[in-house]
């Protein structure tokens, strides 16, 4: 017999852990039956505006039964097998193949479960690398404050939010934070710099401080997603692919968020026209449907990996790299976004929303940062006063009470608290719905935002 709602709520409270857990944001859980398209539906029958893609990453939107047909059909005929060494599958053969080619600069595929996974085979293969070439002491990994790169231990001590440490440090040896390209408040730059530019010295700065020696990777998300949606310069990119070039540096793409179509290109990196040596994926690839992730390397670590003697051997693994299924599920994914060109709704719909936040919110009294342009991906940063970035108490708790408002109305999305006094980020809402959104979902979405922040702030 079916749990009632009620039912659910107290089984959810009981017996649940959440990621980010805390009893006090679970007493009233909302509990999901059902997607189609940009929207979705909780147990009670409301509907809501999907302003996140469920985490960033349900890009091809709710409710494709293809998706679901691809599973199905691939576990009928294999639903899983180990993919170590010596075996292999259709799918996760295609697979590769396939993102090889859509990349276009990039030579292997090594497949996760996703995004933290990712970026811990990334920092192990930038390990092994510098070790192939006799480099073992290059070890260290320069990372950016307002960081996401998931929080196992190893991607958590990369990550730039503090919050995500208080309780389980010490953090991994190695890793240092630097400023980001945070063109709102940066601090430091020198007359006549561009933030962009002051961001990529300080990154210099700190791989001499360091040693070069001692740095095998610099890793950042082209644009960042959970630390604030943050825009870079546009000379940012070319500049630090410079920096890691000078100093025999790795630079790792971390496109757990920004890959497939989210930008409206397949790969954000692709707007400054850079190659990283390694690029980590997850999220968009399988739209989430089912859990997938990995990274791509370059030729040179390709041929490091292939060209080793076999006592010493890339020995990296997961039990569910390369699973049939997941693979099954990400190839059909793909199939959709190049059929229905969504790369080009994401462009489109994405500069609908910028602009439509821009005209409504330029001059607003509170709204410090409106940020966007390169696809659905965008975000407002709310400030107690304009003139000095100066934030909102915390006790004000600005960004829920917005994004409490915001649900009341139809909407849901995330906000991010001001994690402390200026210069850290103030309170902010993030926008990056699923790439089949319309123009009236888009309208929709900044006439909730405006009356939203109006229910909390007077204006």
């Amino acid at each position: 017999m079916a749990l009632t709602a009620a039912e659910l709520i107290k089984a959810d409270q009981e017996h649940l852990i959440h990621p980010l857990h805390h009893p006090i944001d679970n007493a009233e859980p909302m509990i999901y039956v059902r997607g189609r398209g940009a929207t979705i539906s909780d147990i009670g029958g409301k509907e809501y505006l999907d302003g996140l893609s469920g985490l960033w990453n349900v890009n091809v939107g709710h409710g494709r039964t293809e998706l679901a047909d691809a599973a199905a059909q691939q576990m009928k005929e294999l639903a899983y097998f180990s993919g170590y060494v010596g075996s292999s599958s259709v799918p996760a053969i295609t697979l590769a193949s396939r993102l090889v080619e859509l990349a276009g600069d990039m030579a292997g595929i090594f497949f996760t479960t996703g995004g933290a996974e990712a970026n811990e085979s990334a920092f192990k293969t930038a390990r092994f690398y510098w070790k192939t070439k006799g480099k073992p002491d290059k070890v260290k990994v320069i990372a950016r404050q307002q960081a996401y790169h998931g929080v196992t231990l190893q991607a958590m001590s990369a990550t730039g939010m503090p919050a995500y440490w208080k309780m389980f440090e010490p953090r991994v040896p190695g890793f240092v934070h630097i400023q980001t390209c945070y063109p709102y408040r940066f601090q430091g730059a020198k007359p006549g710099e561009t933030v962009g530019q002051a961001a990529a010295r300080e990154l210099e700065e700190a791989i001499l401080r360091e040693g070069p020696d001692t740095v095998a990777a610099f890793i950042g998300e082209p644009i960042h997603g959970g630390g604030g949606v943050i825009y870079p310069t546009e000379d940012y990119w070319p500049l630090v692919r410079q920096v890691c070039t000078r100093h025999n540096v790795l630079l790792i793409a971390d496109e757990v968020i920004t890959g497939f179509c989210r930008t409206g290109r397949w790969f954000a990196t692709g707007h400054w026209k850079i190659q990283p040596d390694i690029r980590s994926f997850a999220k968009g690839v399988t739209s989430g449907y089912l859990p997938l992730g990995g990274i791509m390397v370059s030729r040179a670590i390709k041929d490091a990996i292939d060209s080793v003697k076999p006592e010493d051997r890339w020995m990296h693994a997961y039990t569910y790299s390369g699973h049939p299924t997941c693979c099954a599920v990400a190839l059909k994914n793909l199939d959709i976004m190049e059929r229905e060109q969504l790369w080009e709704n994401a462009t489109t719909m994405g500069a609908r929303l910028y602009e439509g936040l821009k005209t409504t919110f330029s001059g607003h009294p509170h709204v410090g940062d409106i940020r966007g342009g390169k696809g659905l991906l965008a975000a407002l940063e709310l400030v107690e006063d304009r003139a000095t970035k100066k934030n909102f108490a915390g006790d004000r708790k600005v960004a829920p009470r917005i994004q409490t408002e915001m649900m009341n109305r139809g909407l849901v999305t995330r906000t991010r608290p001001a994690p402390g006094a200026h210069p850290a980020p103030g309170d902010a809402v993030y926008y990056a719905p699923p790439l089949v959104i319309t123009a009236a979902e888009v309208d929709r979405t900044i006439a909730v935002t405006r009356d939203a922040i109006k229910a909390v702030l007077g204006v």
